[in-house]
């Protein structure tokens, strides 16, 4: 998928994410050279930092000149604090999912064993907290609720792992907790860092959620329909480790054979079988259509919001990717 904050093309946001990424590197030093080194080994290796941009770019809002200078200190530790939950979060998926590598590293769990993995990914949460301890009271309780939404979403997923009667309200409800809330919460920090009136706060926050359903409905549309080089990583995945994502539910409903061919850890053959039915039936259409409301959605949260580069960037972005699914 093409990174969120390259389709943010604002004057100030490729500086203000070297801000974030100094702050995130000075974040997980301690006294014991080994935390440090296991804490920043993620960090290290790069990434989007999709979610520091939504902060920043909500920040950006704040005023018609707001991208002709940079965010406040405080809206890039915001930003810092929300990726060290993104990162946390990364590292203990990595644990259940018995990954081997990460962002083209070897990952932490493999690298150092699932212990050290699961306690450098507390210490990462444990850092955000701290540092969302110093924006105030309500940036502090929002990032606590937010951790609590991301594990509720992981173990509603869980517990549909090879379910072939998945729901699609169990989908929605799955990823509303394990991505749409922390790029909801996102964009809330960066409106409350800058200031915002608290209306624009609230409808910085209910764009987050809603970009959010569509970055998580268009990244599952990509693993069924891209190659492991367009994707970056193996492609078809979930229907390997039977997370059955949109476009397969929709899939199922169309067509039943399909069920016969899930339910179980599948091989390659039979993986590359059932995206040729996903691919083949209206169910990646139809999963964007969905996709699509969400964008329309996200576009009039922000309506009501004074024009400026900062609230026209974010209301670009959504059906940009929607649009940008190569099918």
């Amino acid at each position: 998928m093409v990174g969120l904050a390259s389709l943010l093309d604002l004057p100030p946001l490729a500086e203000d994410l070297v801000r974030v990424e100094d702050a995130l590197r000075l974040s997980v030093e301690t006294g014991d050279s080994f935390l440090t080194e296991v804490a920043g080994h993620l960090i290290s290796a790069g990434g989007k930092r999709l979610r520091p941009a939504l902060a920043l770019t909500a920040a950006y809002a704040a005023a018609p000149d707001a991208t002709t200078r940079p965010a406040p200190e405080e809206s890039v530790m915001g930003g810092v604090s929300v990726e060290l939950v993104h990162l946390g979060s990364l590292y203990h998926d990595d644990v259940m999912d018995e990954a081997l590598t990460r962002r083209g590293v070897e990952s932490v769990n493999a690298r150092w064993g699932n212990l050290v993995a699961i306690l450098a990914g507390d210490f990462l949460l444990a850092r955000a907290s701290e540092i969302a301890a110093t924006l105030g009271t309500e940036v502090a309780g929002l990032l606590a609720a937010t951790i609590a939404d991301l594990c509720e979403g992981q173990v509603r997923e869980l517990t549909k792992i090879f379910d072939v009667g998945r729901s699609e309200q169990a989908y929605l409800d799955a990823i509303q907790g394990k991505t749409a809330a922390l790029m909801s919460a996102s964009c809330r920090i960066g409106a409350l860092t800058a200031g915002l009136p608290r209306s624009s706060v609230d409808a910085l926050t209910v764009y987050g959620q809603r970009l959010g359903m569509v970055f998580q409905i268009v990244d599952d549309v990509l693993d069924v329909v891209c190659t492991d080089e367009q994707l970056g990583k193996p492609s078809g995945n979930d229907l390997v480790q039977g997370v059955y994502p949109l476009p397969v539910i929709r899939a199922i409903a169309g067509t039943p054979d399909l069920r016969g061919l899930l339910g179980s850890p599948l091989d390659d053959a039979t993986m590359n079988k059932a995206r040729d039915v996903v691919r083949s039936n209206g169910a990646i259409s139809a999963a964007l259509g969905v996709a699509g409301e969400y964008a329309a959605e996200a576009e009039h949260a922000i309506d009501g919001l004074d024009d400026n580069p900062g609230v026209d960037a974010l209301r670009s972005l959504p059906r940009a990717l929607v649009e940008g699914v190569p099918v």
